[in-house]
């Protein structure tokens, strides 16, 4: 199972980054996640004003926890 990953920055101290992870919770290859990430991470950054997404990327949920 694949997860999305979220790297983020706080907006008040750009310095300050995090990882975050959002699991999918249904089975799909790493082409399908690429298509089904945007819906997510829009969710997860209005539901996380106080950061700022840099980046993302699709990765196995079972890697380690961050």
């Amino acid at each position: 199972m694949l997860a999305i990953i979220i790297s983020a920055c706080l907006v008040s101290d750009p310095n300050v980054c995090k990882d975050h992870k959002v699991p999918l919770m249904f089975d799909v290859s790493s082409q399908m996640c690429m298509l089904y990430a945007p819906p997510h991470f829009a969710q997860w950054a209005e539901n996380h004003p106080q950061w700022q997404i840099r980046r993302w990327r699709c990765s196995a949920a079972s890697d380690q926890e961050l």
